[in-house]
């Protein structure tokens, strides 16, 4: 690819991105610097800034990714599904977001922080994404259920995308939390991220 290309661009842009990714398989956010970023990929740390100027913007592209990711998922389930019962279309999205538990970790993080610390080009690019989801959505609310009125498929979705915000603390408790709760006098139930989806979407469709 030559030098400057946008083939080259996207490329180094991928390889950012997989680096954070991989890290935060181990890391916490705060953890994570570019310094350790760039030594996950085969450049300088100074060449991340001509794709990148902050942590907070790959975290960003990443989350951006895994939103178009879940957007392809949903939209082969329309595809492959003409018609879905309200449990059967509870069922598939809740499939769907079990698999993208990076996408649910990443929305439990504070996206103020994230917004402020990238430049307004990155979060517009971020919006797009994040607005198709909104529409891919939509889309499969109109496609499954025609007669349920617009306000209560509007309803849905904006309940249903900040209980997303939510998922993954739910889901996922790390020992340290489970001790304290426990110390606390304070109930768990643990639920799956199947398990939890499921019902909140079974409960938005009743109305």
């Amino acid at each position: 690819m030559p030098k400057g290309s946008p083939q080259l661009t996207n490329a180094r842009k991928e390889e950012i991105i997989n680096a954070c990714e991989k890290l935060y398989q181990t890391m916490s956010f705060k953890e994570i610097t570019l310094k350790e970023i760039s030594a996950e990929t085969s450049f300088t740390r100074t060449s991340i800034y001509n794709y990148f100027q902050t942590k907070e913007e790959i975290f960003l592209a990443l989350l951006q990714r895994e939103y178009e990711l879940w957007n392809v998922q949903l939209s082969e389930m329309m595809s492959q599904f003409p018609a879905l019962t309200k449990d059967e279309f509870a069922d598939k999205v809740a499939h769907s977001l079990e698999k993208r538990s990076q996408l649910l970790k990443i929305m439990s993080m504070n996206h103020y922080d994230m917004e402020t610390g990238s430049r307004p080009e990155r979060l517009a690019e971020f919006k797009v994404a994040y607005g198709n989801s909104l529409k891919t959505v939509m889309h499969c609310l109109e496609r499954y259920f025609p007669d349920m009125p617009i306000a209560e498929k509007q309803q849905f979705i904006y309940t249903f995308f900040p209980f997303m915000f939510g998922i993954y603390p739910y889901t996922y408790v790390t020992e340290k939390q489970r001790t304290a709760m426990e110390t606390a006098g304070v109930n768990y139930a643990f639920m799956s991220i199947y398990e939890i989806t499921f019902n909140c979407i079974k409960r938005l469709l009743k109305g």
